[in-house]
């Protein structure tokens, strides 16, 4: 497989980045020293500190060997930068969204079906990767680290304290929030919606409960509609309005994370990603997560959950053994359980790993394998439906809602639509 660079025309826009890309020298393959350095480009700024610890306890042992983990800012963007001048590091740390969805389609990533790490992999999170591909593909692009969950995040003193039972459907939910409404001490939610993308987590929540797993690609195929699937997800989302602060579109996520950690709301609907921020406004605060409890039978409820790292390795990679070494590393159990006590993450891999207490209330589900990937990784970035989610809720006009995302879904996924067609028509 020859690899083939992201078009500059694909990247228009993205000029500001080119001075960013001189930052990285570009891939070498052996340094003064004879080591042989593998360059690991991610986009987890957030983690920087943990890579460090865990960059330096590779290089203090490994002899042949160095590490060079980098974390910019705005790192895809740099990514994308690179990869138009062909400058590929060695291996890209992503989420499994739709970048790696692009990255894979243009043949940038090699095929790592052979590292063991592989082996190690929950299948569940294996299929989500696939599942994120626009087309099946032959081979496997990414080794899944860890992975992330999204459902409603509750306090849990508080429902303790109240006595409130964590509901299972969502005529539970909405009682439970006509109980907390009547009493008037805090609002049941709180959503923060002034930065649309924070709309995306109680959608994706709610949605993947009531919707095929292969909606994005059914419609691809020419097979569904969004609007035969959306309305009853949309009315959901307009409902939860009722029960929260007042002109939520005023109010941005760090503002709905500052309220939720200071008990003005009894529920936040978002994710795992959330529980830093919230933290450090109250570091004592006590965090639970439920599933989403849309589904039309509680037996069916899934919980959201994403491949939040991933490491990729460049088809333009000449030393792969080292590459594997290097990721055979951090998957060590030690490894693993140090980076997922520090980001409150998940392990993809198996294992004997101690979790978060977060993740109490769905750690069934994820131990099951009952998860599935965040939709919002098959929608067209250009189409900005978090936007649309966000007009809609405005409007209260689902009608107009769900022929607009069926529209613009047809004109901003031309190239996919295309692609997923000619895949099903050889079949």
């Amino acid at each position: 497989m020859l690899h083939k660079p992201i078009t500059r025309r694909s990247l228009l826009g993205l000029g500001a980045a080119g001075a960013a890309s001189l930052l990285f020298s570009g891939c070498t393959t052996e340094r003064s020293d004879g080591k042989v350095e593998v360059e690991i480009v991610s986009y987890k700024q957030e983690a920087v500190s943990i890579f460090e610890q865990l960059m330096n306890e590779f290089n203090s042992t490994h002899d042949d060997i160095y590490l060079n983990i980098q974390s910019p800012a705005d790192a895809v963007t740099v990514m994308k930068t690179r990869f138009v001048r062909e400058n590929y590091p060695d291996v890209i740390g992503i989420g499994g969204d739709a970048d790696y969805a692009s990255f894979t389609d243009s043949n940038i990533l090699a095929d790592v079906s052979d590292c063991p790490t592989m082996e190690e992999v929950n299948p569940a999170y294996r299929d989500i990767l696939e599942s994120v591909t626009y087309v099946p593909m032959d081979g496997v692009f990414g080794v899944p680290y860890v992975a992330n969950a999204a459902g409603m995040l509750y306090n849990v003193d508080m429902f303790e304290e109240k006595g409130w039972e964590i509901p299972t459907t969502w005529d539970e939910l909405i009682a439970l929030c006509d109980e907390i409404k009547a009493e008037g001490e805090v609002l049941p939610f709180y959503l923060g919606y002034l930065d649309t993308w924070t709309i995306l987590s109680p959608w994706n929540s709610i949605t993947t409960n009531l919707v095929p797993s292969d909606l994005a690609r059914q419609v691809n195929a020419g097979t569904a509609k969004f609007s035969d699937y959306y309305r009853e997800p949309a009315e959901m989302m307009l409902q939860m309005l009722d029960y929260a602060e007042e002109g939520p579109f005023a109010y941005s996520y760090n503002d709905a994370c500052t309220a939720f950690a200071r008990g003005q709301a009894a529920m936040y609907p978002c994710g795992s990603f959330a529980v830093p921020q919230i933290l450090s406004v109250n570091p004592e605060m006590n965090i639970g997560m439920f599933p989403m409890p849309s589904a039309k039978n509680p037996d069916d409820r899934i919980v959201v959950s994403g491949v939040d790292l991933q490491w990729c390795v460049a088809e333009s990679c000449q030393h792969k053994d080292a590459v594997y070494e290097m990721i055979s590393f951090l998957a060590q159990p030690e490894n693993i359980q140090t980076y997922i006590d520090d980001q409150r993450a998940i392990p993809c891999l198996e294992g004997d790993f101690t979790l978060d207490p977060l993740f109490d209330g769905v750690a069934e589900w994820i131990e099951e394998g009952k998860v599935l990937d965040y939709l919002d990784h098959s929608y067209p970035s250009a189409m900005a439906c978090d936007a649309q989610l966000q007009t809609m809720l405005l409007s209260k006009d689902i009608d107009a809602f769900l022929e607009k995302w069926d529209t613009d879904w047809q004109r901003y996924n031309r190239s996919v639509i295309r692609k997923v067609q000619a895949a099903e028509s050889q079949e």
